[in-house]
């Protein structure tokens, strides 16, 4: 099954699911708990919260242990992600194989977008499009733009060949494509994943140390110059939905 865009035929034709088959999985209660700790910093409980590719849903798995009144929703639209959803750990979570966009339902509280916008052919568009569907976002970004990733090459060919990264951010890049697409952003915050994220790769384990010494001098230059960050945003729709 092909799609009209072909930058996402990788998640309808299984390539994805081939080349990460846990469907990333391993840091989702990590990404879950910088998720609640940015809602709870800015007074948010919400009642419902949406997440748009949620893949095997291990992220909302996490949070619901966080904020376990709320109601819980994920979708997707590579038919692999399916077989993770009816496991044990689940229940509870609804969720649906589709392109959110398309869907009537009710508007939630939050609408995650969680590793998405780097895989889009048009972010902006998703993002526009996403405005009359959400009231809040929050947004967790891969931040592989740095002068050593730069230099290097190899960084950005991998993540493109092995998870489908097509766009490639700086903190201020990123906020850019929020508040290009109609958005205010709230925050930006890093993560700290080049120091504790749990699956750190090898040779950023060994630079570690490089990496506290500069961010500690300049948060903003340490991860422009080494990269191995990512983003949490959170931001509200601009105009009437």
């Amino acid at each position: 099954m092909n799609s009209p865009d072909p930058t996402l035929d990788r998640y309808l034709n299984g390539d994805y699911a081939e080349k990460n088959p846990d469907w990333d999985s391993a840091d989702a209660p990590w990404k879950a708990g910088k998720i609640a700790q940015i809602l709870a910093d800015h007074a948010v409980v919400p009642q419902s919260v949406v997440e748009v590719g949620c893949g095997s849903g291990a992220v909302l798995v996490g949070l619901q242990k966080m904020l376990p009144n709320a109601r819980m929703e994920g979708y997707d639209i590579a038919p692999d992600a399916q077989r993770f959803w009816g496991e044990p750990s689940h229940l509870g979570i609804h969720f649906g194989l589709g392109d959110y966009l398309e869907m009537d339902t009710p508007v939630p509280d939050v609408v995650l977008v969680v590793d998405v916008l780097e895989h889009l052919g048009n972010p902006w568009d998703f993002l526009s499009r996403l405005r009359s569907r959400s009231k809040l976002i929050v947004c967790h970004i891969p931040l592989d733009l740095s002068a050593s990733s730069v230099v290097r090459e190899t960084p950005l060919l991998h993540v493109r060949d092995k998870v489908g990264h097509l766009h490639y951010f700086t903190k201020q890049l990123a906020v850019l494509l929020l508040e290009e697409s109609g958005y205010e952003v709230l925050e930006a915050r890093y993560t700290n994943a080049s120091l504790d994220a749990p699956q750190l790769a090898l040779r950023t384990r060994m630079f570690g140390w490089l990496r506290r010494l500069l961010c500690a001098l300049n948060k903003d230059f340490g991860v422009r110059m080494l990269g191995g960050e990512t983003l949490m945003v959170i931001a509200r729709p601009l105009g009437d939905i």
